[in-house]
């Protein structure tokens, strides 16, 4: 296979080199091989049964619980976090790392999955904000866009942290499209999505290649251009939720949403947590502190998971589910 790209080649395209039987993704105007320890893009089946989700802080809430995606049931208390977050959230498969405060703190803390405790300082934000969208692999954790001042526009900042090194977090690049208050964590290890959120009028996906330092792209439109009901992923597809129904896109294909079914609730403000095989999402709007899933590759309506602990609304999750969506 030569290794020069067709015309028009969109950034952060996925491609197998036929000579080499190894998996490439464009970025910078040429073809890169994926990394050996780039975690699988799908296979990670191993971790279905004890994959963990946390749902964390969110308005007026510093709380921390958690679920085991597998089993239906209430959510268990895990801890505090040092802030209330109302941000993103990175994770791989042993660290989670929350970021960002109503009060737009620069704050970023992190737990550790296997132990239940206490959220610990793990740096700063390059700019105090809130709601941002968030994505991440096994390695790295991206948080993009937000609202860095009352009163001020949406942003369009992109930063990242490695998660297994604490410290600040470091420049990655802009979107194209400002935006805050978008739908929760979606991605592959090679692609992360931020999908939608305000201003209202942004009912499109937008994605960075997460191993490459650089600008968003364009994926496709969503069905709606409400943001603030959650996303989630396992490697394939994303489910994303809207008024009071869910969408999906297949992440290594550019284009628009389809149906997926509807939810429990039109609850804004919520998030959502996955395995390779399930998405959770939980709380939402002001007294709501009820879970719905959906097996991800089965298009149907949410179905009961259980309840949280107390209201989280505004707030952040992750899991270890995937490489850390």
């Amino acid at each position: 296979m030569s290794n020069q790209p067709p015309i028009e080649v969109p950034q952060g395209a996925i491609r197998l080199n036929t000579d080499s039987q190894k998996l490439e993704f464009y970025a910078q105007d040429r073809w890169h091989e994926m990394a050996t320890d780039t975690p699988n893009l799908g296979r990670d089946t191993d971790v279905t049964a004890s994959a963990r989700g946390i749902f964390s802080g969110g308005r007026s809430q510093d709380r921390i619980e958690y679920i085991t995606i597998a089993s239906l049931g209430n959510a268990s208390p895990f801890g505090d976090a040092t802030v209330n977050h109302e941000g993103g959230a990175v994770a791989s498969r042993t660290r989670y790392c929350g970021a960002g405060t109503v009060s737009y703190s620069d704050v970023i803390d992190f737990v550790t999955f296997a132990s239940t405790g206490d959220a610990q300082d793990f740096g700063d934000l390059t700019d105090a904000r809130r709601s941002m969208n968030s994505c991440s692999n096994q390695t790295r954790g991206l948080f993009l866009g937000g609202i860095d001042a009352p009163g001020q526009p949406t942003s369009n900042i992109v930063d990242f942290i490695t998660i297994a090194t604490t410290g600040n977090a470091v420049d990655y690049g802009d979107l194209i499209t400002t935006s805050s208050n978008c739908s929760g964590n979606a991605g592959n290890p090679i692609r992360g999505l931020c999908l939608g959120g305000t201003p209202s009028t942004t009912g499109s996906a937008q994605f960075v290649t997460i191993p490459t330092l650089g600008n968003s792209s364009t994926f496709g439109d969503l069905i709606s251009s409400q943001g603030n009901r959650g996303a989630c992923s396992n490697s394939i597809r994303v489910i994303h939720g809207y008024e009071g129904s869910l969408d999906f896109l297949t992440i290594a294909t550019l284009g628009n949403a389809t149906s997926f079914g509807d939810y429990l609730n039109d609850a804004a403000y919520r998030c959502g947590v996955a395995s390779p095989t399930r998405v959770v999402f939980g709380g939402g709007s002001p007294g709501i502190n009820t879970m719905g899933y959906v097996q991800i590759a089965t298009q149907g309506d949410a179905v009961d998971f259980g309840d949280l602990t107390v209201n989280h609304y505004v707030h952040v999750g992750g899991s270890n589910g995937h490489g850390g969506l």
